[in-house]
């Protein structure tokens, strides 16, 4: 068998940020931007749901990572970052500025399916999951106001 360079696999990130949008929108949220990006830093989701503004960091890791499943990468340094990225948004869109916003963190866990778990079903713990190719996604947890800070757009 043949090694395949790393083009060959989906980017199990982007994988887990769609699983989240899908469940963001299932339990009502609407998403407004995908990967939104500039110099201080990357918000992986930004929904919306009434006059709430969520800023989600999705953490999708395989097993044996050796950060806690994603849940200890979102460090104080990365969640300054984020902070910046969402000021930044709302001065670019500055008719969202008056909302309030939280900012969470998901946790989505990735495993290669082999060809007897193609469509199996995660069990009920899990609060998502969906299967994409070769690969089953888990919505392993969702972590509202993770690291709040109120002074945003507020």
């Amino acid at each position: 068998m043949a090694n395949h360079s790393s083009s060959h696999y989906p980017d199990i990130g982007v994988l887990g940020e769609d699983l989240v949008a899908k469940w963001l929108q299932s339990t009502g949220w609407i998403i407004i931007h995908r990967r939104f990006s500039c110099r201080w830093g990357e918000i992986d989701i930004i929904a919306q749901q009434d006059d709430l503004l969520g800023f989600i960091e999705v953490k999708t890791r395989t097993a044996g990572s050796w950060d806690g499943g994603g849940r200890y990468a979102v460090a104080p340094r990365k969640q300054a970052k984020i902070w910046r990225a969402a000021e930044m948004f709302l001065v670019q869109y500055p008719d969202k500025a008056d909302y309030s916003c939280r900012f969470d963190v998901a946790i989505v866990y990735c495993q290669p399916l082999s060809s007897q778990q193609m469509g199996a079903i995660a069990n009920k713990h899990n609060l998502f999951c969906f299967a994409t190719g070769e690969y089953q996604l888990i919505l392993q947890e969702y972590i509202p106001a993770a690291f709040d800070d109120s002074t945003v757009g507020g």
